[in-house]
């Protein structure tokens, strides 16, 4: 959590799960990346599935880089198949572009692993979306995160949190990050909903991975998380203007601070560490529309 607030740089935005024409994407790579660029994003991964019927597409979008926009080389995976029946979904940013297609036999977290041991940054999409269970989010030992919110999930069928099994998994021990993205198709509003916040000092494909994979991030739908820091036995964090700062943690752990109806809005909030002691906690923030923002989770053991 709080590697985002002391490295050095600053925060930069953008989109790490979204589609193009090259799959069951509406629009060109060069529109995708010329639309997030219009719209003030520093940076997107465009993550056409890496299935057969689309030829195995690992999108180039280097020639729409420019000084002030990049982009990552990513792919959404696929394989057969979760404890549902269900084909997995894995998103893999920082793929090389010869990453070999998948073997025949290749399970989902077998296909994770190898995208991890390429340099990726391995997430769990839309857990929620088709219903991964536990058993399979454990399965995914690779993986780096969890999709806390995936835009195009809730605008379309209403299953965009992925928080519980985030936090399921947290609490079974697995030290994962919190990603909000778009995972845009350009069918319907799905874009520009959910997205990360990424402390650099360069905008670079290099640095943004590099990032991603300390946690020097976080996720957002409109709030800022200025700062965090820890004093004594309080996390104080700063923020754009607040209706809610919360702490969650195991079961039923949590801090909150709430601003009184009609009143000034929190800036800065102080959260106690104790009901975390010996486990982990992660903040989520909300202002007054119900957007929210959260961190990768802080380990207290």
């Amino acid at each position: 959590m709080l590697n985002a607030f002391q490295a050095p740089g600053r925060f930069r935005k953008g989109n790490i799960h979204g589609h193009s024409d090259m799959s069951d994407g509406l629009v060109t790579p060069e529109e995708a990346c010329a639309r997030y660029r219009q719209a003030g994003y520093d940076f997107i991964a465009l993550t056409d599935h890496f299935m057969e019927k689309y030829d195995f597409p690992l999108t180039d979008t280097r020639p729409f880089r420019d000084e002030a926009f990049t982009t990552i080389i990513g792919a959404e995976l696929h394989a057969p198949e979760t404890s549902r029946g269900e084909i997995w979904h894995v998103l893999a940013v920082g793929l090389p572009l010869d990453f070999a297609v998948p073997a025949e036999d290749e399970t989902g977290p077998e296909l994770a692993r190898r995208a991890r041991a390429a340099g990726a940054f391995v997430a769990i999409a839309h857990p929620h979306w088709y219903q991964l269970q536990k058993e399979d989010g454990l399965a995914l030992d690779a993986a780096h995160a969890v999709e806390a919110y995936n835009h195009t999930s809730h605008v379309r069928c209403d299953r965009g949190d992925g928080l519980v099994m985030l936090d399921t998994l947290l609490s079974e021990g697995r030290r994962l990050f919190t990603i909000a993205v778009d995972d845009s198709h350009w069918m319907s509003n799905d874009a520009f909903g959910g997205w990360v916040m990424v402390k650099t000092e360069e905008n670079t494909p290099e640095a943004l991975l590099a990032a991603l994979h300390d946690g020097a991030f976080y996720s957002s739908q409109g709030p800022q998380i200025h700062d965090i820091r820890i004093e004594g036995d309080e996390l104080v964090v700063a923020t754009s203007p607040a209706a809610a700062v919360v702490a969650v943690g195991e079961v039923a752990r949590n801090h909150q601070k709430h601003a009184l109806p009609d009143g000034e809005l929190l800036t800065e909030t102080r959260l106690s560490l104790e009901p975390f002691r010996g486990a982990w906690c992660r903040v989520a923030v909300a202002d007054e529309n119900g957007r929210r923002a959260w961190t990768n989770p802080l380990w207290l053991d």
